[in-house]
């Protein structure tokens, strides 16, 4: 395991690659839902997820990580391609809710820890940055939240 300013940069790449994740699945999701709330939802929370992410590759950027190199780089990418398969057999959008909020929920973990740790190693930027999007997050799991219990009773019922 990398020590230092190795380990930082490796954990903020992974938030990066992981938060790029997030805002692919509602950049598709927006596009392609079937059910309109669902696609409203993600167009309403797109803008804010978007400017998270620049915020994260900015500040990756300032630790002196290269943006989508590597091997990290290329399992991003083919992770993404391999949710496009799962995606592309669903025939509601109940599941991809169901994974957004995975997506989003750890992505509010690592802005967590963020906010958490970066003061205490001399990261303020990273304090800042954690402080600012975990909140969002954690409103953005909760409406995503509403959103699949709305899903799951609508199916729930159309099968009784």
């Amino acid at each position: 395991m990398e020590k230092g300013r190795d380990f930082l940069r490796a954990q903020v790449s992974n938030a990066v690659m992981q938060h790029r994740t997030l805002v692919d699945n509602l950049e598709d999701h927006a596009a392609t839902g079937k059910d309109p709330a669902y696609q409203q939802l993600c167009q309403r929370w797109l803008p804010k997820m978007q400017q998270h992410q620049r915020m994260l590759e900015e500040y990756r950027a300032t630790l002196g990580e290269p943006a989508g190199e590597g091997v990290k780089g290329v399992i991003g990418s083919l992770l993404g391609k391999a949710r496009d398969a799962v995606d592309a057999l669903r025939e509601d959008d109940f599941l991809s809710v169901v994974a957004d909020i995975v997506t989003i929920r750890q992505s509010q973990d690592s802005f967590a820890t963020f906010a958490a740790v970066g003061e205490r190693i001399g990261q303020p930027r990273m304090s800042e940055i954690g402080r600012h999007c975990e909140p969002d997050h954690a409103q953005m799991a909760a409406d995503f939240n509403r959103h699949v219990q709305e899903l799951f009773v609508r199916n729930a019922q159309a099968a009784a």
